[in-house]
């Protein structure tokens, strides 16, 4: 994808949970090159401080955010308002998984709990604080990484699956009720890439394996679905772009949710 074009982020400012490493990471530098200030929220505090050294202080600010502490996330958007004087975005990036366990008799409530925790309070926590300083600038994109998981089963554990289907309803009654205060509220929705979560689901393969089956899934051939295509649908739903959109759960899966390929219908 071309990211020359233009600046689309241009004087906008974000918070980004989970922002130190993999999807986060791609998205907080493709923020900063497309002109917004970032705040980096992330409980890997040397990844976090190295990032942000990476971009400059006069665009980046770490702060360690565990996103299942209310006062954590309160603080990171109150310093991204301290530091950037107002928060135009929030992208509820963070996110974990489980132990692969396949029978749901093996699981432990204590896994369960703890990936609802983040996945679905953390988007909780961090939209309820975004719309807290949003709301009196009548304007704002809140942002939720969701996953391709969040409208099929199947493909994740137990825990993460039913995190992610309530990621998206979380997202819709959020845009159903902030919209009227001009704040849009979207969720973005991609199949598996070489990221350090996926990499915990699947441990016997490595990366190029990874991408390789995840590729013969996808309807769509050619193109490798890479953290870099979901940081893009981020800075779109970030800018004024979508100005008009709103309650969306935006899927990047190569069509591997738009058809069961079982029948082999149009195979060759």
């Amino acid at each position: 994808m071309n990211t020359s074009i233009g600046r689309r982020l241009e004087g906008k400012v974000a918070v980004i949970t989970g922002g130190a490493a993999g999807i986060g990471r791609t998205t907080a530098k493709l923020f900063t090159q497309q002109g917004c200030k970032v705040v980096i929220a992330d409980i890997q505090d040397d990844l976090g401080h190295s990032l942000c050294n990476e971009i400059g202080p006069q665009m980046a600010l770490f702060v360690h955010c565990d996103v299942t502490k209310e006062d954590d996330v309160k603080n990171a958007v109150d310093m991204a308002v301290s530091r950037f004087g107002k928060l135009d975005i929030m992208f509820n990036n963070a996110g974990i998984i489980d132990p692969p366990k396949v029978k749901i008799m093996e699981n432990e409530t204590s896994d369960f709990e703890r990936v609802l925790g983040v996945n679905v309070t953390g988007v909780f926590l961090g939209t309820k604080h975004a719309a807290r300083v949003m709301l009196p600038a009548k304007q704002g994109s809140i942002i939720n990484n969701g996953s391709v998981s969040s409208i099929v089963g199947g493909i994740a554990s137990h825990a993460y699956v039913a995190s992610k289907h309530a990621v998206v309803g979380l997202t819709k009654n959020a845009a159903a009720e902030l919209g009227q205060f001009g704040i849009r509220v979207n969720c973005v929705s991609a199949f598996a890439i070489a990221s350090p979560l996926v990499r915990k689901l699947v441990t016997k393969y490595d990366d190029d394996e990874i991408e390789k089956r995840v590729g013969a899934l996808a309807s769509l051939k050619g193109p490798t679905l890479t953290a870099q295509d979901i940081a893009e649908a981020a800075v779109y739903f970030g800018s004024d772009e979508s100005r008009c959109v709103s309650g969306h759960n935006f899927v990047i899966d190569g069509g591997f949710t738009v058809a069961n390929t079982s029948f082999g219908m149009f195979s060759h």
